[in-house]
């Protein structure tokens, strides 16, 4: 059942932090991972949509911790499946360290609301 809606992933990674590139893929597929289970139970058919359509995925930047938090708190107050992401701490940084942020696979315009001014990674 397609949706006539754009659907995509959005992952989002914050910047102030020192991770080599291995570690800054590995927390961005954490983030992918766990809001994709987010959304398939909020809407399996938006889950299923995207799966087909070749699981598009944009990855952003984000300044800081509280820039992520802060945006963590808006999807999550306008009912967009996401996953904030925090590290173990058994290689790099810190137990608790919030690397990421997944958000959806959801509808675009929904996402857009709150990424559309960050960068692209």
């Amino acid at each position: 059942m397609q949706t006539g809606e754009d659907i995509k992933q959005v992952i989002i990674i914050r910047m102030d932090i020192e991770m080599s590139k291995g570690k800054t893929v590995a927390q961005g597929c954490h983030a992918s991972l766990m809001s994709y289970f987010v959304a398939e139970r909020a809407d399996k058919a938006i889950a299923k949509e995207w799966l087909e359509e070749g699981e598009k995925k944009i990855v952003l930047k984000v300044s800081d911790e509280e820039a992520l938090e802060k945006l963590y708190k808006a999807f999550q107050f306008k009912k967009v499946p996401c996953a904030l992401v925090s590290d173990a701490g058994l290689t790099q940084l810190p137990p608790g360290t919030k690397t990421a942020l997944g958000v959806g696979p959801w509808r675009s315009s929904e996402i857009d609301q709150f990424t559309k001014g960050f960068k692209l990674l």
